[in-house]
């Protein structure tokens, strides 16, 4: 069982709750351009379907602006603006409709722009995450602490913190990632020993999968099981979608929510007798669509296999080219293997959940 999550500040994203004893919520980031408004709404459907609670979109100019209106209105997904240095572009994603804001106060220049802004913000109770990353602190900072440290990851959260309280705001979600471990991991609990607004947590730049994904579920794992963030994201070099799959493994995997289907499979040995691992390969790809939020264990003997597969929701335990087929604890029937797949997956479509 994971810890107590620590009680922070509670917020809206849209009507996404983030915060208070919400639960953890799963974000994604779109990988098309935002000026390709059918594209970008065709991922974006896609990866609510896979489960994404709130979507972020590259602001990069005027045009992708007026592009997040469009696909704003098309779809029924809490959208946050991400959004580097022009306060322009967040007003005019804020008149776009979109429910939430990236953008670092200390990055906006002049204050009477960041008094704009947080003006504009206050009037629809639109937050703002801080996201202070590693890889883009300020000079001074940096200069002080010699390089990206935990406690100057924290610093430069500070900073962006205090813009915004100085101008009686408090809708504020930060997050402090790194693509070294360790570091992020410390810079996030360091900032909630010190203060309680809502985390964004992740691993920043994680890579590749499966390497991503390990140190992401490492990274995240940590935090997660020691009650720290309200919110998450995992950050491949993949598709989306893969990134929010790898979100609900993390979460489901410490008791933090049961969204998902839990593959549940032997490594083989010896004493396999069926082609267990190209029959778990495919059984990923035809149970991946059926969204059900249950625990499947594909096993392949007589040792550990029937009884993994009773606990399961639905199971398999192989034998000497021949399988069982468990349902809820009961065995359902003898298949042989060409058929197991087949069994398996005709039962779960069938199944609720």
């Amino acid at each position: 069982m994971s810890q107590t999550r620590k009680t922070t500040r509670r917020i809206y994203v849209g009507n996404v709750a983030i915060g208070g004893d919400a639960p953890v919520s799963v974000q994604s980031m779109t990988k098309t351009h935002t000026t390709d408004v059918e594209a970008t709404v065709a991922q974006i459907t896609a990866l609510k379907e896979a489960g994404c609670e709130i979507i972020r979109i590259a602001v990069l100019n005027e045009d992708a602006a007026r592009a997040l209106g469009q696909i704003k209105r098309a779809v029924s997904i809490a959208i946050i603006a991400d959004i580097h240095f022009d306060w322009r572009l967040a007003l005019m994603s804020i008149e776009g409709g979109v429910d939430g804001l990236r953008i670092n106060p200390g990055n906006i220049g002049a204050l009477w722009k960041v008094k704009e802004l947080v003006s504009a913000c206050k009037d629809k109770a639109i937050p703002i995450r801080i996201g202070v990353n590693a890889g883009s602190l300020q000079k001074d900072i940096l200069t002080t602490y010699g390089h990206p440290t935990p406690e100057a990851i924290v610093e430069s959260a500070r900073r962006h913190i205090e813009i915004l309280e100085e101008m009686d705001f408090n809708l504020i979600k930060v997050s402090l990632k790194a693509s070294n471990v360790p570091a992020t991991v410390e810079a996030y609990r360091l900032f909630s020993s010190q203060y309680d607004y809502p985390l964004h947590v992740g691993v920043s730049e994680a890579g590749p999968p499966p390497s991503g994904i390990i140190k992401s579920a490492v990274g995240l794992g940590i935090l997660l099981y020691e009650g720290i963030g309200d919110t998450m994201r995992v950050s491949l070099t993949a598709e989306p979608q893969e990134e929010v799959a790898t979100a609900y493994s993390i979460l489901r995997s410490i008791g933090l929510r049961s969204q998902g289907m839990d593959i549940v499979s032997c490594p083989t040995c010896g004493r396999t007798r069926i082609d267990l691992i190209n029959l778990v390969k495919e059984a990923q790809v035809r149970l991946r669509p059926l969204n059900k939020n249950i625990t499947v264990a594909i096993m392949g003997c007589e040792v550990n296999g029937p009884g993994e597969a009773k606990e399961a929701d639905v199971g398999i335990a192989g034998g000497n080219g021949v399988g069982l087929l468990f349902k809820k604890g009961e065995v359902v029937k003898k298949v042989k293997e060409s058929e197991l797949l087949d069994a398996l997956v005709e039962t779960i479509e069938g199944m609720s959940g």
